[in-house]
């Protein structure tokens, strides 16, 4: 009999799968599979020139009170034309746009297919990738959804709709609302500002606690998509493997029917059939498996299979077939009280952290840059990321899988500051994004853990309950990856540590502490690893570190924010890193990938610099000394085929 492995927790036999895959059946109603087009689906993409409006009516609230939803945005006031997907912050030049707070209203008149309005046995659903942060849908005017947080799709069936009127078109209008507050993910406060001596009548701004620029809008595509009557709603994979068989254990969903035939045919990658089953849940056994590798552990990384489910159903009046292709990497991870285990090797994060963030467009899905920025992890020898701060696009995970670059997967739980932050109502909306990140993104073999939260007060009484609570839930949600949280605060008031299966811990020396000083890393970095490993015995990710560096900005000797200082600083890290790595720290992680975007304040000069590429994705000198030493780093595994060996000169 097979046997599972449950990120080193415990271990469970093949035949009790079910039970373990049903937690994932939960979250049914939340957010569907990615949409894919096969021969029983079609779709339409949305994206383009919206037409668009803000409320800057003096409460926000005018677009409901007027019943703007009601006719074409073109007829309530004036508009203007807006990109989607894209932040609609940095489109115009209007300085008041940039940093609206409030509901922003889209609109755009689609052409239908005919036929999928005429055909009954069609559903047709609209889905909006993700919009920041509260959305409201409507449909010639008939409201379809709504959707509490940014980062993640939400979608409605909106065939009933469109057939009360075949004539009458498609007009979609998406409001979005930017406003946080110190129940939203993440949160933040409005504070207005009643002296007319200082401040005009009505002013008011946001304030938050994360370090990135709160962009807003329609950020990933939107879209149409047809299936049958009868299709499938779900798919759950969890991978194992046992010498050289690989096992691929499924729970399918089938929504519109109750009873249906289902059939599971699992490919290769040159389309040859290496395993089958029948039924709503099964176990496909696969000879002789190609095993999904991270890069650079594995001459042949990113391994993926294609499952392709195919659910049959009939009435009497019709025979529905669906068929829905879902890529799977078969791999298992594992984790001991100081290593981190893929396929049961020691992993070791040679990482980065990145932001969702471009020049004009924002935080909008942007495929050039998505390319540009895989294509340098891969020159640096990069292995993996983490989501910070937030949910990336699903096109970014699945870059991911291809790649072999492994991903912990981060919910929007960044600047959770005031304690008030910690009640019941933040909590409730804490564990329902979880259910939406899990349901989303639990296929992805890229996606190693899950993070619940960046840099959290978590000293503070309620953090205790709070962050038991909410990794208890996900790993209910997820028994196969392990689940942290990122800390800055102190190692022994932590009330979250106790319940993370990895400790991932944030720290500046020589920057934030002791500024200009990067001869005290190396004692202080050692203290805080023994520290941390003294207290917890659990494996460790330095899950940030560095320094500021305005590009073209040099000195000898090194001063801060020059390129030579940020790599200094670098250095003095990694000496330790590579003396705690033989013991139990298993990843590095820099801050920044690239340069990006924040609010604007005096330590901020047009944003963050931390990064190691600018902006505009031109490499500072730190870039060099990272690729220098990741490409070492794996070619000291030994693993690599001689051709992909990093040359010794730069």
């Amino acid at each position: 009999m097979a046997t599972l492995v449950l990120h080193g927790v415990f271990r469970v036999q093949v035949r009790d799968l079910v039970r373990v895959l049903v937690w994932f059946l939960v979250l049914d109603a939340v957010s569907p599979l990615f949409p894919r087009e096969s021969g029983s689906r079609e779709l339409k993409e949305l994206n383009g020139i919206w037409t668009f409006r803000a409320d800057r009516s003096p409460n926000r609230n005018q677009g409901f009170e007027d019943g703007w939803f009601r006719r074409r945005l073109a007829e309530t006031g004036p508009v203007i034309e807006m990109p989607v997907p894209a932040s609609y912050n940095d489109i115009t030049q209007d300085s008041t746009l940039r940093d609206f707070i409030g509901w922003v209203w889209y609109e755009r008149e689609v052409l239908v297919p005919a036929r999928w309005v005429q055909d009954q046995g069609l559903r047709l659903v609209l889905r909006v990738g993700s919009a920041h942060y509260y959305s409201m849908v409507w449909v010639n005017g008939v409201k379809v959804m709504e959707h509490e947080g940014g980062h993640l799709p939400f979608e409605a069936e909106i065939g009933t709709v469109l057939r009360k009127d075949p004539g009458s078109g498609c007009r979609i209008t998406i409001a979005v609302n930017n406003t946080l507050t110190l129940q939203t993910l993440p949160p933040g406060v409005i504070m207005h500002f009643n002296d007319p001596t200082r401040y005009p009548e009505g002013y008011f701004v946001q304030n938050i606690y994360f370090d990135f620029f709160n962009y807003a809008g329609i950020h990933r595509p939107v879209l149409l998509y047809t299936t049958p009557r009868v299709y499938v709603d779900d798919i759950t994979v969890v991978t194992d493997f046992s010498d050289n068989t690989g096992f691929v254990s499924y729970v399918v969903s089938v929504g519109g029917a109750s009873t249906s035939t289902v059939k599971v045919t699992l490919m290769d990658k040159d389309g040859q059939c290496v395993a089958s089953s029948t039924g709503l849940t099964g176990v496909l056994k696969v000879v002789d498996v190609n095993l999904w590798w991270p890069y650079l552990m594995h001459q042949n990384p990113g391994y993926l299979y294609s499952m392709e489910v195919r659910v049959t159903a009939s009435d009497e009046k019709s025979t529905y077939e669906d068929v829905y292709t879902l890529p799977v990497g078969i791999r298992t991870v594992n984790v001991t009280k100081s290593r981190f285990l893929i396929n049961n090797k020691p992993f070791f994060f040679n990482g980065v952290n990145k932001h969702e963030d471009a020049d004009i467009r924002g935080k909008g899905l942007d495929w050039p840059l998505m390319v540009k920025d895989f294509n340098l992890l891969k020159w640096l020898g990069a292995n993996s990321f983490r989501t910070s701060h937030y949910p990336y696009a699903e096109e970014i995970l699945q870059m991911s899988d291809r790649h072999g670059i492994v991903v912990i997967d981060e919910c929007p739980g960044v600047g959770i500051k005031d304690i008030r932050s910690f009640g019941n109502a933040s909590l409730s909306h804490h564990l329902s994004v979880m259910d939406e990140l899990v349901r989303r993104d639990k296929n992805h073999p890229s996606v190693v853990m899950w993070s619940v939260a960046n840099e959290p007060a978590a000293e503070m009484p309620p953090a205790d309950f709070y962050f038991k609570t909410l990794i208890k839930h996900t790993k209910d949600l997820d028994q196969t990856r392990p689940v942290t949280f990122i800390t800055d605060s102190n190692y022994a008031r932590d009330k979250g540590a106790p319940y993370v299966d990895v400790i991932c811990v944030n720290s500046y020396f020589s920057w934030y502490h002791d500024p200009g000083h990067p001869e005290v890393i190396p004692i202080q970095l050692n203290t805080q690893f023994e520290n941390w490993y003294g207290k917890y015995q659990k494996p460790i990710i330095q899950s940030e570190y560095g320094a500021d560096a305005v590009a073209g900005l040099h000195s000898d000797p090194p001063v801060m924010f020059t390129e030579e200082y940020q790599t200094a600083v670098l250095r003095r890290y990694h000496g330790v890193f590579d003396q705690k790595r033989k013991e139990y720290v298993v990843g590095e992680l820099i801050w920044n990938f690239a340069d990006f975007m924040t609010a604007q304040g005096i330590t901020r000069v047009v944003g963050n610099k931390k990064g190691i590429f600018t902006r505009q994705r031109q490499p500072k000198a730190a870039a060099f000394t990272l690729r220098e030493r990741y490409w070492s780093l794996a070619n000291q595994t030994g693993m690599l085929p001689p051709w992909t060996r990093y040359p010794c000169s730069l």
